[in-house]
């Protein structure tokens, strides 16, 4: 077997490992990457990326049926379900050639393709098409991305879907039935519906993406089940294929029901990849999931000379964090035993659904579990102006303040451009921007943005800092 000692080892070639490859170079250390897979990262391949190619289509569709709105005469909308999958491919490649290209900008000698696991601490075996290398690592750097969570019950069905495999659909099917009403699931259901595929969404407890906030759970499931043919909750009798088709027989409130689809996609949420990395063989602690325990500011696993970053840390699966958590690995990595706690940025969390839903900060369950004391700000864009006038008007966003300082702590929503919005919030809370300070921003009229004013100054005005807002927008232009 061939022999290798390594500075660094980095498991996986995503967004994660290629920014700890980045960060641990820059820090003078000299990494090998591992990765078992085609390069290309979950947000460019199957995920970010070609997800908002197919929205992008879907809304384009939704403009021309609402054109007549708007005094628009257009015939209904041609959804070509072939060109419409051809263009997401398309661009799906191209993101995909750009990390390619980034990838084979690293030395040869300074890769290795292949799966790899580990067979005591600091010692990896990976099986390559050449045979199995053992690689003694002084640091590793676990960044194996996360896979699509399939139960079992799911896995005799050949009709199956996941986001790993339908952006190589080369036609939309007639019928989907999407399992999870998470960011994902929501996302693709709503698409999917508007590009004129007969589409269920099937939800469990009633949970509408990542949404905490009861009073914006109840918004969002009235909105969604106008819109779309969305089952917040229900319970599974079987599943099984019939005549080329998907039947799924279910309960609804006891009643009993069937129906039948051309194809199933599963986006109930995604599982680490750690299962295959023979953890057992090494000291690292692990949580019930199998993964290891370490620090969120450091990415370090225990006091082990082994990081963690991206999906496979099982927390928050979205590219900025697999890239913050891949720097801050890599550089400990190469640091070690000198690991720093590095800053972590203010949560912020998008998913693009329309009216799009967003997270900023600390959710509304959070503050409530941590008994903080607190104030909900509150716009509903039901009647806000550039709302209307955009025919957008649907939605509501609470900023969350905490009482006496009106310190802001975070917000959700759901209404128009919320990541838009989402992104003013985030970058006050990194720079520690309250309440009254952001008050005396400029807010240009009219524009959407006037509606987080209009929630700010409420949630002054619960703290007994403002007057409460004038009805309609009134205290800075006609409908703010």
């Amino acid at each position: 077997m061939e022999e290798r000692a390594v500075e660094i080892a980095v498991i996986g070639a995503g967004t994660a490992g290629l920014a700890a490859m980045r960060a641990a170079e820059a820090a003078g250390a000299k990494p090998l990457l591992v990765e078992a897979g085609p390069y290309g990262t979950t947000c460019a391949r199957v995920g970010c990326m070609p997800s908002k190619a197919l929205i992008a289509a879907a809304s384009a569709a939704e403009h021309v049926r609402n054109a007549p709105t708007f005094g628009i005469g257009c015939d209904a909308p041609a959804v070509d379900g072939a060109a419409v999958m051809a263009r997401v491919r398309a661009l799906r490649d191209r993101f995909v050639a750009h990390v390619v290209d980034q990838v084979e900008t690293i030395p040869a000698e300074r890769r290795l393709e292949g799966k790899a696991r580990f067979a005591g601490d600091g010692r990896l075996v990976v099986a390559t098409g050449n045979g199995e290398v053992a690689v003694r690592a002084a640091r590793v750097v676990i960044a194996t991305g996360s896979r699509p969570t399939v139960p079992q019950d799911f896995s005799s069905i050949t009709r199956l879907s996941t986001t790993d495999d339908m952006f190589d659909w080369e036609d939309l099917p007639a019928s989907v039935a999407v399992f999870g009403a998470g960011s994902i699931g929501l996302e693709i259901g709503q698409a999917l519906t508007r590009l004129g595929v007969r589409t269920k969404l099937f939800g469990k407890h009633g949970d509408v993406g990542p949404l905490t906030d009861g009073d914006l759970l109840g918004l969002a499931r009235a909105r969604f089940r106008e819109t779309l043919d969305f089952l917040p909750d229900f319970r599974l009798d079987r599943l099984c294929e019939e005549d080329g088709e998907v039947r799924i027989d279910y309960q609804v409130g006891g009643e009993a029901r069937t129906e039948r689809f051309e194809r199933l996609l599963v986006a109930i949420g995604r599982t680490p990849n750690v299962d295959g990395l023979d953890l057992a063989s090494t000291s690292l602690a692990r949580d019930e999931s199998g993964v290891p325990v370490f620090d969120r500011r450091t990415c370090q696993c225990g006091e082990d000379p082994v990081f963690i970053a991206g999906d496979a840390e099982d927390t928050v699966p979205v590219l900025h964090e697999a890239t913050d958590t891949g720097r801050i690995a890599g550089a400990n990595a190469a640091a070690f035993p000198d690991v720093e706690r590095h800053h972590r940025r203010a949560p912020l969390a998008v998913v693009f659904c329309e009216p799009q839903i967003a997270l900023v900060g600390e959710s509304r369950a959070a503050l409530d579990d941590a008994g903080v004391d607190y104030r909900t700000g509150v716009v509903d864009f039901s009647d806000q102006g550039r709302a209307r006038v955009m025919d957008e008007a649907a939605g509501r966003l609470h900023v969350y303040a905490r009482a006496g300082s009106c310190e802001l702590l975070g917000a959700e929503m759901i209404c128009p451009r919320a990541e838009h919005l989402a992104h003013l919030l985030a970058l006050a809370l990194e720079a520690q921007v309250g309440l009254p300070a952001m008050a005396r921003m400029p807010f240009y009229h009219p524009t959407f943005e006037e509606g987080l004013r209009t929630a700010i100054r409420d949630a002054m005005a619960k703290a007994r800092l403002a007057e409460p807002p004038l009805p309609h927008g009134l205290s800075s232009g006609p409908g703010g």
